[in-house]
């Protein structure tokens, strides 16, 4: 008898001696766990007690002794409607404290024999389920403070058209239409990612990437930009077909700072690191203007403009080119232009000055 009581006693201290190890281990709040011991048990005891309104279990955070506690609350003689929750204040003064009054909520233990060895094995059963729980809180919190920002992942494998990749403690797809045309990744390569969403399922978080964002060329500057990253230089506006030609339009507060200079990078340095993590990404960067005008203008690059009439309440604009710049100015399909309205969000009209 001595050794089975010792044995519970040893079950007891093993489960805080875990529950401190996993609570400085995996940052996951001891109470948090005890908490979801208690509930589970209260649960298993709902079958014995029949009313399990006023059982209470109760697990001491220091030696993991178990109890289990009947509630009663304590009423007139005369007012006692159900003797399993209420006690009459003559019996109350009895059984549990002279000095009680009505109102009072006295308890008593009816702990089950053998209720040490059954807590041992649901707090197996619970600390299993909670730390799974809580290691995926951590892990959505960790990843939700990257979205919208770039991450580098590790490419896994192919799954038909999608790319599994890893990153880090959690795997994400890219999908194909999150793909630039054109790229084809190979296993262990390492690429840069724009996580779009986060989002919490039961499984754990599920992240979503993509290479052909806008904000993925945005970011890669803010990343590679000193300028942009202490405030200097600010991207006004941003707009790209992936895989092809981006352009983005930049702004400094600063006179003597030169925005699209600063973009750009000695000797092209800085932009051309981007287009190589973007693959040969052809990308325009343009000096931002209040005046439609003169934005539009500048949108067009590297086409030459003689006239920009722009209607600022119908946001269109009626552009003149010299003949011989026309199919700059529009671009192949129709690019230049087509991106020339999406930064500038006008719709812009190109006709030649003949």
């Amino acid at each position: 008898m001595a050794a089975r009581k010792k044995a519970i006693v040893n079950d007891r201290t093993e489960l805080i001696e875990a529950l401190d190890a996993i609570e400085k281990e995996k940052q996951i709040s001891k109470d948090i766990i005890l908490e979801a011991v208690e509930n589970s048990l209260l649960a298993a005891c709902k079958n014995q007690y029949g009313k399990s309104e006023n059982i209470r279990v109760n697990i001491d955070r220091d030696t993991g002794a178990v109890g289990v506690y009947a509630e009663f609350e304590v009423v007139g003689d005369e007012m006692v409607e159900d003797d399993i929750l209420q006690i009459g204040i003559t019996e109350a003064k009895l059984k549990f404290d002279e000095n009680v009054e009505v109102g009072d909520v006295v308890r008593k233990e009816v702990t089950p024999k053998n209720f040490g060895r059954i807590a041992a094995q649901k707090a197996k059963q619970v600390v299993v389920q909670k730390i799974r729980e809580e290691e995926r809180k951590v892990l959505y919190i960790q990843y939700l403070e990257k979205e919208r920002e770039v991450i580098t992942g590790v490419v896994q494998r192919y799954s038909g058209r999608n790319v599994c990749i890893h990153l880090g403690k959690l795997d994400a797809i890219l999908l194909e239409s999150e793909q630039v045309p054109g790229e084809h990744f190979m296993p262990t390569e390492h690429i840069k990612l724009y996580v779009v969403e986060v989002k919490d399922t039961p499984k754990g978080p599920r992240i979503t990437v993509s290479r052909t964002h806008p904000e993925f060329v945005k970011r890669l500057f803010e990343e590679e930009v000193t300028e942009i990253q202490d405030g200097t230089v600010e991207i006004k506006s941003i707009a790209r077909e992936a895989g092809s030609r981006t352009k983005m339009a930049v702004y400094s507060e600063n006179p003597n700072v030169d925005a699209v200079g600063a973009c750009v990078g000695m000797n092209g340095s800085r932009v051309n690191a981007i287009v190589d993590e973007l693959r040969g990404e052809k990308i325009d960067i343009i000096n931002w203007s209040e005046s439609p005008e003169i934005l539009i203008e500048h949108a067009l690059s590297p086409a030459l403009v003689t006239l920009v009439d722009a209607d600022e309440e119908e946001k269109t604009a009626r552009v003149i080119v010299p003949e011989d710049q026309l199919s700059l100015a529009i671009g192949k399909e129709g690019q230049n232009a087509r991106l020339a309205a999406k930064l500038t969000g006008y719709k812009i009209d190109i006709k030649c000055d003949r």
